[in-house]
């Protein structure tokens, strides 16, 4: 991306690893809303130009000074989340709030790519079993451990998730799958909806509210004081003001957007049900997490994947990402050669 709204496919010089670096050869990267707001302009944090993508999967192929050249050939997701390790925020575990943060993609050349440099430390192994198509979505399962994390997740909590997108669906999976708990999803698209049911979602689960209020159809399905766990993967600023409204006494509200538009949130609605706003960006090491996840079958990410595209075509990609929200939702870019082994 040249500038906001100047995509082009070119041909840079082979990046070489530094020392503590690994290059990864790339066999799908998956295209995110994040990925569409840098192509816009509206995300406040990229430099331009840049190779955009932070969602990929790949083999290493060469290895910068001080890294075990044993390594080279290793099947690998890369977190994009690179730290400085000595401010406060690395100093108590959440580095993805470093106060010197650097992201593949956003800071620093990312994915979008067939060969892509980063910390060696960055490059968690993939097993064997896993499939390159579930390995290359484990960067978005990862924020949705984030967020869990942040949150705390109880056994007797109801959840509700705004949006059926990609960061919901998995938020979805890891609470049905990972915690066990009852939790409802809304969107206006019975498409996503049905994605969300392939997801685990009970059909009583999935809410359509193009035509019914949320407290409504929570109400009708025996939502008896409103949802202990609110996550809000849309990040509209009138659905932060309707989660504080309809929470719990108690409840936790999991944060996961960059919109800049503020909230009118009223003070008294937060202190007299004593709610607790959980902002949650990126990832903090999640990584391993989720590969023991997708290895012990608790979640399926392949699920969210609709379309795998060629490198080639992403002007195309990018408009089944944006526009065809009822026939896409997680769109790869595939950047394979026939690697069958890596599917």
């Amino acid at each position: 991306v040249d500038q906001p709204n100047s995509l082009a496919v070119r041909e840079l010089p082979l990046p070489e690893p530094a020392a503590g670096e690994v290059r990864v050869r790339v066999r799908y990267a998956g295209i995110c809303g994040s990925d569409l707001h840098i192509f816009h302009g509206q995300n406040p944090f990229v430099s331009y130009p840049r190779v955009i993508g932070h969602e990929f999967f790949g083999r290493i192929d060469a290895v910068g000074a001080g890294v075990d050249a044993a390594r080279i050939g290793e099947r690998v997701s890369v977190d994009p989340v690179v730290s400085c390790g000595a401010c406060h925020a690395c100093r108590i575990g959440r580095r993805n709030v470093c106060r010197s943060l650097s992201v593949l993609g956003v800071h620093r050349q990312g994915g979008f790519s067939q060969f892509v440099c980063a910390p060696a430390a960055n490059a968690y192994r993939v097993p064997d079993h896993i499939s390159g198509v579930c390995a290359s979505i484990i960067e978005p399962f990862a924020v949705a451990a984030n967020v869990t994390s942040r949150t705390g997740v109880l056994k007797e909590d109801i959840a509700l998730i705004y949006g059926a997108g990609p960061v919901g669906l998995n938020l979805l999976q890891v609470l049905k799958k990972v915690h066990g708990i009852k939790a409802y999803i809304t969107d206006r698209l019975d498409e996503r909806l049905a994605l969300a049911r392939a997801c685990g979602a009970a059909e009583d689960e999935t809410i359509n509210t193009t035509g019914i209020g949320i407290e409504d159809a929570l109400r009708a399905r025996g939502v008896d004081g409103g949802p202990t766990l609110i996550y809000d993967a849309v990040c509209h600023p009138a659905i932060l003001e309707e989660a504080v409204r309809i929470a719990a006494p108690a409840a936790r509200i999991g944060i996961l957007g960059f919109s800049a538009v503020p909230s009118a949130i009223p003070q008294q609605e937060l202190t007299k049900k004593e709610l607790s706003l959980h902002a949650s960006r990126l990832n903090c090491a999640m990584f391993p997490t989720v590969i023991d996840w997708i290895s012990r079958g608790l979640v399926q990410p392949e699920h969210i994947v609709t379309h795998r595209v060629d490198f080639r075509n992403v002007g195309e990609a990018f408009d089944l990402a944006e526009r065809n929200p009822r026939y896409s939702c997680k769109v790869l870019l595939d950047f394979g050669s026939g690697e069958a082994a890596d599917d």
